[in-house]
């Protein structure tokens, strides 16, 4: 995995960003949701200062907690907590925040990001056709593109290629598929993960991918303390959310404060 110069993101971003999770519990309407909304909030936003505490640069906020997911369309109710959510995390942080909602509802996650000023949402199949655990799953690029022109939206799209629990139905190639994302696809960033959320990409992977684009090609799964360094130095920047960061190294849990600064520390000394 060879080192590289690091790709700026754009709207003021930081030179290789670290981003944090906030892994919802289930939200109102999932099977799973047991907490009202008033407690959502109040978890999201400890979540956010003990991220900001360990001095990231950034947020995800997303719905982990809604399983199972729906391909893409999610119901109005799931639209409004997320949308309450993000907004109250993005007015009481400094952090760049950002909203993927699971599983692919990108138009739903640009839309709620504008309105409530989060500044960039992950889309994990905006171009192609995956078969993943939802069914098989298109493609929205097009109707994404058109949306963010229409609402005149200046929110940040970070997209997947090869995204992780899923498999492409036609054998392209991941350096053809991440060129096709960049230059066609209405990026900004790419992401590559490994095949599930706790396996990083291979080595020759992330490298193939950033020969094939000029954007910034991110981390976005498998990132954890004994691989921080190595993915920092080869990427344009971190996604962190794995076991490692979390209490107990419990998936989707609450996050640990102390690893995260251990990350910081380890990636900028």
């Amino acid at each position: 995995m060879r080192g590289h110069g690091a790709r700026q993101l754009p709207n003021g971003f930081p030179e290789k960003p670290l981003i944090g999770m906030i892994h919802m519990p289930a939200l109102p309407g999932a099977p799973g949701n047991t907490l009202a909304m008033d407690a959502l909030v109040r978890y999201a936003l400890s979540e956010a200062r003990i991220l900001e505490r360990a001095g990231l640069d950034a947020v995800i906020v997303e719905n982990v907690g809604d399983t199972p997911f729906f391909k893409e369309r999610v119901p109005p109710v799931t639209i409004a907590a997320m949308t309450a959510i993000a907004g109250e995390v993005v007015a009481h942080t400094k952090l760049a925040v950002g909203l993927n909602v699971l599983r692919n509802a990108c138009a739903e996650a640009l839309s709620i990001a504008h309105v409530t000023a989060a500044r960039f949402i992950r889309c994990n199949i905006m171009i192609g056709a995956y078969a993943t655990d939802q069914g098989v799953i298109e493609g929205c690029a097009a109707a994404l593109a058109r949306l963010k022109h229409e609402l005149g939206a200046h929110v940040l799209i970070f997209g997947d290629v090869h995204v992780k629990h899923a498999h492409p139905l036609f054998d392209v190639p991941i350096e053809h598929a991440a060129a096709d994302l960049a230059e066609r696809g209405g990026a900004d960033a790419v992401i590559v993960s490994g095949a599930r959320s706790p396996i990083p990409p291979a080595a020759e992977t992330l490298d193939t991918v950033r020969a094939a684009v000029a954007l910034p090609v991110l981390v976005g799964s498998g990132v954890g303390l004994a691989n921080v360094q190595q993915l920092y130095r080869a990427s344009d920047g971190l996604i962190l959310g794995e076991p490692d960061f979390k209490i107990d190294a419990v998936w989707g849990g609450p996050s640990d404060e102390r690893a995260y600064a251990t990350a910081v520390q380890r990636c900028r000394g």
